[in-house]
């Protein structure tokens, strides 16, 4: 039966949910730190009272980090699932770029442009593999942490335009390896088919050798017989039929 069920899991070791990871603990901090700030101090030029901005991009960071995960533990039995949760995490992200992305214009700022040379060095970072031994949460988070700091410079920032820009950045690496991930689990249904479609194979493949159980040998060729129905009622007919037409009476 192992050969019914996908591979699934592993998701601690991609960089997409590495990035996730950062993103959603960055996110939390960044909330906490400049959407809650008193109104009357001087410096404050973003307050969000209520909480709703605070709640929706601690939200979307949450699900893009866990809908990487809840696909990737799908995957066993339904790539078509694996290929939505992913979706969903890209989108959940994708919206969370663009709380980012009006809080820069909202101060009356620009997010950096590409060629830019902050936004060149955050793009130039590359990540390393997770080194996983035994001990997969503990080693998953030291792991994140450990990549974090390549980002320190400017997550760090005390100014939340640079921590804003930042996070555009990192999220729209983490989407571009979220579409590559898609498109590959997409390829790998086309090739190997769903759950369901095994499933049904292998219950055909069962019913067939329940068919040959206990068969008597073919009259004519020897071979195995397998049992049919007519309108007359059940028999037993050669199974290399329309070859051999052996017969047997149940």
């Amino acid at each position: 039966m192992a050969d019914l069920f996908d591979k699934h899991g592993g998701f601690r070791r991609l960089h997409s949910f590495t990035l996730a990871t950062i993103v959603q603990l960055d996110t939390l901090r960044f909330c906490r730190q400049f959407l809650t700030q008193d109104p009357r101090q001087a410096d404050t030029k973003f307050y969000d009272p209520k909480g709703r901005q605070y709640d929706q991009m601690t939200q979307a960071a949450r699900s893009g980090r866990q809908n990487i995960i809840e696909g990737s533990e799908r995957s066993a039995t339904s790539k078509d699932t694996e290929m939505k949760l992913t979706d969903v995490a890209r989108a959940s992200l994708s919206e969370l770029r663009g709380d980012y992305e009006i809080f820069i214009l909202d101060l009356g700022q620009l997010p950096w442009s590409v060629h830019s040379p902050e936004a060149k060095a955050l793009n130039a970072i590359s990540l390393d593999n997770a080194p996983f031994n035994d001990d997969m949460v503990h080693e998953s988070a030291k792991h994140a942490l450990e990549q974090r700091k390549k980002y320190a410079r400017w997550l760090d920032a005390g100014d939340a335009v640079v921590v804003a820009n930042a996070m555009l950045i990192i999220i729209g690496r983490a989407l571009n390896m979220l579409k590559s991930q898609i498109e590959s689990q997409g390829k790998t249904f086309e090739a190997t088919g769903g759950f369901s479609e095994r499933l049904m194979a292998k219950r055909i493949e069962a019913r067939e050798q329940e068919k040959t159980v206990a068969a008597p040998d073919c009259p004519q060729c020897g071979k195995a017989m397998r049992r049919r129905q007519s309108a007359r009622g059940d028999f037993w007919g050669c199974s290399t039929y329309p070859d051999c037409k052996g017969t047997r009476p149940v």
